[in-house]
């Protein structure tokens, strides 16, 4: 044999001994171990719906149960069990002025009792009023205008101040909330159509008045905004204002008065 073959021969025999001791001790490595260091976190009992609670509805006790709520997680308004225990039974027979998902947080703020006013004055903010305007299918989008939406809304009338008699119709108001169509204040289990011979509006008292006026004065339409157009938008008079004196409402065009109409 010549010496050229041993020489490979030695080379290869010595690879492989090589690769057999390598795979040997990886096969014998025992796995590697990664250690997890739990973390205890600090837990209070928080009071929270134990189902989905609606706009306007009665609470009971058994509506709300106690669940452990990460204590860093714990903000203003949250009730704890340690401070109140006997929250259930105190806030049993109050009315929510907001829907609760179950398992929501409970916040006192967001609930009134039985006594302290109705549904309607629960759910109405602050130094606005409601007031209702008696309305037809043709003339609230034939139904589809429901509670929580926003309009605008519309004054037709007879205008007797040229030769001939015609109908006008002016913008009162832009960007309205609705509170109430009929009786109904929240639209459940995906209903798309809400009927009712009145819509109750979120108004301030000067537009309050205002509409109080119109409606002797002509019909009142709704007009439904867009979603988008409902969040951008402010809301407000639109070109008209009430001469409360006189009780006539003035319409304003392009800044100047175009003309007056009132109830004698």
């Amino acid at each position: 044999m010549k010496r050229a073959r041993i020489v490979v021969l030695a080379i290869a025999l010595l690879a492989a001994g090589a690769a057999a001791l390598i795979a040997k001790s990886l096969i014998g490595a025992k796995p590697e171990t990664k250690v997890v260091t739990k973390t205890d976190y600090k837990t209070s009992e928080v009071l929270v719906a134990n189902l989905d609670i609606g706009l306007g509805e009665s609470i009971q006790a058994n509506d709300l149960r106690w669940q452990a709520w990460p204590s860093d997680a714990i903000t203003t308004g949250y009730i704890v069990k340690s401070k109140r225990n006997a929250a259930r039974k105190e806030l049993s027979g109050s009315l929510a002025r907001a829907p609760f998902l179950a398992g929501e947080p409970i916040k006192e703020k967001k609930l009134i009792k039985a006594n302290e006013g109705g549904v309607m004055a629960a759910i109405l903010p602050a130094g606005m009023r409601a007031i209702s305007t008696q309305i037809a299918p043709e003339s609230a989008v034939g139904g589809f205008i429901l509670p929580n939406d926003r309009v605008d809304v519309i004054l037709t009338r007879r205008d007797r101040s040229g030769k001939k008699e015609q109908h006008v119709s002016d913008t009162l108001f832009h960007n309205v909330r609705v509170l109430a169509i009929g009786q109904v204040i929240e639209i459940k289990d995906n209903e798309k159509i809400a009927n009712g011979k009145t819509a109750t509006l979120e108004l301030t008292p000067r537009q309050a008045e205002s509409l109080a006026l119109a409606r002797s004065i002509g019909e009142i339409s709704l007009v439904l905004r867009s979603l988008t157009d409902s969040r951008t938008s402010g809301k407000g008079v639109a070109g008209n204002v009430i001469n409360e004196r006189s009780n006539s409402v003035t319409t304003l065009r392009y800044g100047e008065k175009a003309q007056a109409f009132g109830v004698k």
